[in-house]
């Protein structure tokens, strides 16, 4: 399948990439060759195959969570670098009033 040179110029923009000619063209053929591949396998006859979401089962391997107890609130604020009126104090990310 040929890729035209509008179709290349658009997939171009959408990548926001600038191709020089030599690389034009290289990636026309490899997106044509792509193309070619996905219309034989739209050929095949595909009745009676059940779709499949994922080729392996999927199984939760995480841990159940836990309650703990959590760390005491002064020896959390004692390992801050600055603390005020009983938080975190952290430099400021945003300007404005925001």
């Amino acid at each position: 399948m040929r890729i035209s040179d509008e179709e290349l110029a658009r997939l171009e923009g959408l990548a926001r990439i600038a191709l020089d000619p030599e690389e034009r063209d290289s990636l026309r053929d490899d997106l044509g060759a792509v193309l070619e591949y996905f219309a034989t396998i739209n050929e095949l006859d595909t009745d009676g195959v059940e779709e499949m979401v994922r080729p392996v089962p999927l199984a939760n391997v995480l841990r159940e969570d836990e309650v703990h107890d959590s760390l005491p609130r002064e020896t959390a604020l004692g390992l801050a670098v600055e603390t005020e009126d009983g938080f975190f104090k952290v430099p400021r990310t945003v300007d404005g009033d925001g």
